[in-house]
């Protein structure tokens, strides 16, 4: 999985080859084949490794965080530093979602956002209970600013040609975000 994200992070993802998949890996496109039956496999693979990684690594971070806010900033670094160690991933992601019919790959990137906001709706709705977050937060809208916020750091960083650097950009936005849902003293 690590070799067709670092092409990703290279070239553009809908030009990658199977061949060059196998070539990278220092294998026979034959030999490719026999894992993997058909190009959209390999990208089902991928956007599997991308899947219980990211929200492997988001529960790793809320778990170790003493409140609500606290999980909810330890996830959102959690996300940024995954994006930046897998530059790869949101070419990926971005390019696969402008594909117009339904594939597999897209209804699983459709499922991790699900389950993702599902993580998120839940910390916040431990936030409200415990007063540190607003009482009147949306909770599915919140989810939904804080999924936006990432993907709009990344958009920018792509754009900018330096997906690491949305490091520096993170804690900022992240703030914004907080200030805009936690409780009033």
């Amino acid at each position: 999985m690590a070799t067709v994200i670092e092409l990703a992070a290279e070239q553009n993802p809908s030009e990658i080859t199977t061949s060059a998949i196998a070539h990278r890996m220092n294998l026979t496109q034959g030999a490719l084949f026999r894992h993997f039956p058909t190009k959209d496999a390999v990208w089902q693979a991928v956007m599997e490794w991308v899947a219980s990684r990211l929200l492997a690594r988001i529960d790793q971070a809320a778990a170790k965080a003493a409140t609500p806010a606290a999980a909810l900033e330890a996830m959102f670094m959690a996300h940024i530093d995954f994006v930046a160690r897998h530059p790869g991933v949101p070419r990926m992601l971005f390019g696969e979602l402008q594909r117009v019919e339904s594939t597999v790959t897209k209804r699983m990137v459709q499922t991790l956002v699900t389950q993702y906001s599902q993580r998120l709706h839940a910390v916040i709705e431990q936030g409200k209970t415990m007063g540190e977050l607003a009482p009147d937060v949306d909770a599915n809208a919140a989810a939904v600013l804080f999924i936006g916020s990432i993907q709009g750091l990344v958009m920018q960083a792509l754009l900018a040609g330096n997906v690491r650097r949305i490091r520096a950009n993170a804690p900022g936005a992240f703030a914004i975000f907080l200030r805009g849902i936690r409780r009033s003293s």
